[in-house]
């Protein structure tokens, strides 16, 4: 059965390539950030409503799922005045109204890896309780790219909810094999950017991590000395992400949002060499045939903020097996039997 969804705060559309992979249907999509909405519009040939504050709910159309990566916003100030129950002055109360006034079976929400811990845990706090007060049981999880067999170790917070009383577990995922940095690269063909010998410096015997990463160097550039390693001038453990290189054997560390210079560097066949925009696209699960527009600054902001494809098209799936498909089993059984006799003819 296809299922309609609403995207808000879609960015380039991360997730509603994930839910459309699983035969939803997006019947509302909205997005602020101009270049972002040009990129959607470009992608899915679909309208992009704007600043979703100035929307009124009652135009939205009828939904089964709400999805929202919505910005992290601190509640502290409420929280002060109201116990951390009130969502008013928050991206968040956006959410909320339109959940008041459409009542989906489900709504599914990402955010940073540290929401969990933000505003010392306030912000999770608001969001759980605001969910449960009109209806809807809450699970959350922080998932890790990497899993879903993507080479990037990038973690979310995942919080789903749904009226039917069902508690997804996050346990019922299936997860992939690991995959892993060099198996996305594309073939030099020219546009590929080297950094000279000199230009980076090399650790000897470099570890995998637990995270799948495997740092091997730095750019030398002498940003900070301090804690300097001995006997270089470049080698700081607190050199900038920017700097830093990593094995393509190995997994890539999380594309940043305020990366807007795309500077990504691993070591590959004993040479360092930029990632391409098409490569950190390919990171986030994105098809080779997604149209990149608008400058490359903007192209590395954009990828840096969306969501791993992947991993929404596994929650996607399970979505529909735990919480949808159940929850129109319950509607099928509710309906009354209509018994005739013969005195009704």
């Amino acid at each position: 059965m296809s299922y309609k969804f609403i995207d808000l705060f879609a960015g380039i559309g991360g997730f509603r390539t994930g839910f459309e992979e699983n035969k939803y249907h997006c019947v509302f999509s909205s997005e602020i950030d101009e270049h972002a909405r040009q990129m959607y519009q470009a992608n899915y040939n679909d309208e992009v409503f704007n600043d979703i504050t100035q929307i009124d709910e009652k135009i939205i159309p009828n939904h089964d799922v709400l999805l929202a990566g919505f910005p992290c916003q601190p509640f502290s100030i409420a929280g002060e005045k109201k116990g951390f129950n009130d969502t008013r002055g928050t991206l968040f109360f956006d959410i909320e109204r339109i959940l008041k006034e459409k009542n989906p079976k489900a709504i599914v929400l990402e955010n940073v890896k540290h929401f969990k811990s933000h505003d010392k845990g306030n912000t999770l706090k608001v969001v759980l309780n605001a969910l449960e007060n009109i209806g809807y049981t809450t699970s959350w999880k922080v998932l890790n790219a990497k899993d879903f067999g993507v080479a990037q170790n990038r973690e979310r917070t995942i919080i789903i909810g749904s009226l039917n009383g069902v508690k997804f577990d996050f346990n019922k995922l299936t997860l992939k094999k690991p995959t892993y940095i060099k198996d996305i690269l594309e073939e030099d063909d020219g546009q590929v950017e080297y950094l000279e010998e000199n230009e980076y410096t090399l650790i000897q015997n470099p570890k995998k991590q637990p995270s799948g990463l495997i740092f091997v160097g730095y750019r030398n550039k002498k940003i900070r000395t301090k804690g300097t390693r001995p006997d270089t001038i470049h080698l700081s453990r607190v050199h900038k992400q920017p700097n830093r290189i990593y094995s393509s054997e190995g997994t890539h560390p999380t594309l940043s949002s305020q990366e807007s210079a795309g500077r990504y560097f691993v070591l590959h066949k004993g040479k360092v060499r930029k990632l391409t925009l098409k490569e950190c696209y390919r990171l986030m699960g994105f098809d080779d045939s997604f149209k990149l527009l608008g400058s490359k600054a903007k192209l590395y902001n954009r990828v840096g903020n969306s969501i791993v494809i992947p991993m929404v098209e596994e929650i996607a799936l399970q979505l529909k097996i735990q919480i949808l498909d159940k929850t129109d089993k319950i509607i099928r059984c509710k309906k009354p039997l209509i018994q005739r006799s013969l005195f009704d003819f």
